[in-house]
Formats: structure tokens, sequence, C-alpha cells
């Protein structure tokens, strides 16, 4: 392709853009190992501090918080669980398939300190994980 026609440069700028786009979207959703060894996907998460907690957002949309598991160990916070499919869309034609089902393990460094307590609500598509700190 020549670069002096604007129509060739600007599809190769498009094709190229949309390339980097896949890699950042599959690079956001990679695998990991679970404990049993099985491949699980890692949600991305946002870690924010108080003075009175640590906050934990970890985009989990259609995931019930109580199918969470959140184990702290050794000043490391473990979110595991499963994504499925809702019963309604088994028997559905799929044209597009993004969010990552399955098996999911994310394992959070926290802030140094002590927690009393953790709870799980969800906020705007999200899980939010709370944990109070021990004064």
């Amino acid at each position: 392709m020549r670069r002096e026609d604007p129509a060739n440069w600007m599809w190769a700028d498009a094709v190229q853009m949309l390339s980097e786009a896949e890699r950042l979207q599959r690079q956001l959703f990679r695998p990991a190992e679970q404990r049993v060894g099985r491949p699980c996907w890692e949600p991305p998460v946002d870690v924010l501090e108080t003075d009175r907690e640590v906050l934990i957002l970890a985009a989990l949309p259609g995931v019930d918080p109580d199918a969470v598991e959140a184990v702290i160990e050794d000043g490391v916070l473990i979110l595991s669980g499963t994504r499925v499919l809702p019963p309604q869309l088994e028997t559905a034609v799929i044209h597009r398939l993004e969010l990552p089902q399955g098996c999911f393990s994310r394992r959070i460094p926290l802030p140094a300190g002590r927690y009393d307590g953790v709870r799980r609500i969800v906020a705007n598509g999200c899980l939010l994980v709370s944990l109070r700190k021990m004064r």
C-alpha cells in the first residue's frame, strides 16, 4: 500500500487499532490456573483504600455475590467462583460471546494491615468486596 493515498493509510491504521483492541481484550481476561489445575480466567479489579476499609471492585457481571468465594490468605484476597450462562440462553443461538464463562480466580495483594469482616454486594454490574480495617 502506498502511504500517499489517505484511504490506504486510514484503513491500515483502523486495522492496526482493531488488532490492538483485540489483544488488550485477550490480555484483560487472560486464563489463570486455579488450585485444582483447571484453567480459569481472571476478572479485572480496582483496589481502593479509605481510612476505614479497603474496597475491591471486580468486573463479574451476572455472578451472584453469594456464589463468589472470598478468602484472605497471607495478605492476599482470593476471589474465585464460576460464571455460567443464564438458563434462558442454553437453547439460544449465540452470535457473539465476549464475556468469559466458567471458572474464575483472582489473587489480589492487599495493603498492609489487618482486616475484620468481608462484605460482598453488587454495584453497577461489579462485585464490591469491602474489607473493614481493624484499628
